[in-house]
């Protein structure tokens, strides 16, 4: 059982809390923190590329010249991909690039994702994050006094004085603990936790 050190707001270490082995001790799983990665790429991709071929593009019903006798070479249609204006060879249509992760896939994913966190200490328990204001230079002091310059911040609550301060600072993002992911989870150097936040990502998640 992993034991960390909860801090406050100014920075200053106040006590210590014990992490569940059911979500922040797993064995980590790379695979599947991976696929979990790709699949949420792919979910977002739209997918409306569209380039036409020689059978779409318009004009070139005529053969532009006669099959011989005139020291070209062959052509059948003047939109053919070797000519200007002509098709394109293989060219892209609309798709769908979405696939499925199976539940319990999704949830070892993001468990992975929270043990190398905490293997790597780039995971921060906050006890109560709170402003009385929408004041981004607040919220910039508190990640100056935790030394984080690019962070994940889960909340537990819709408090949207921290959610609004936090805007506007570049590498900064916030999630509830219900729209935490693995892509956010990785990308962000460290992850901001309230300590209320643990508690409900362990009674979900265990």
């Amino acid at each position: 059982m992993a034991n960390v050190a909860i801090y406050d707001m100014k920075g200053k270490e106040v006590g210590k809390m014990d992490l569940s082995d059911a979500v922040f001790g797993v064995e980590i799983n790379e695979h599947l923190v991976h696929m979990a990665v790709v699949q949420q790429l792919a979910n977002n991709r739209q997918g409306t590329q569209k380039a036409k071929t020689r059978s779409e593009v318009s004009g070139g019903g005529r053969k532009p010249w006669r099959q011989k006798g005139t020291g070209h070479a062959r052509q059948g249609s003047t939109r053919s991909p070797q000519w200007t204006g002509g098709g394109v060879v293989f060219a892209p249509v609309p798709r769908d690039y979405s696939f499925k992760l199976n539940k319990k896939e999704k949830r070892l994913a993001l468990k992975s994702a929270l043990t190398s966190r905490v293997q790597e200490n780039k995971l921060i328990v906050l006890d109560e994050l709170k402003f009385d204001e929408i004041k981004t230079k607040k919220f910039q002091e508190v990640l100056d006094n935790l030394k984080v310059n690019k962070a994940l911040v889960v909340l537990n609550d819709n408090d949207q004085n921290v959610m609004l301060s936090a805007r506007n600072i570049p590498n900064v993002r916030t999630a509830l603990t219900n729209t935490i992911n693995v892509y956010d989870v990785m990308k962000y150097n460290t992850v901001i936790v309230t300590k209320d936040a643990v508690a409900t990502i362990e009674e979900v998640y265990a």
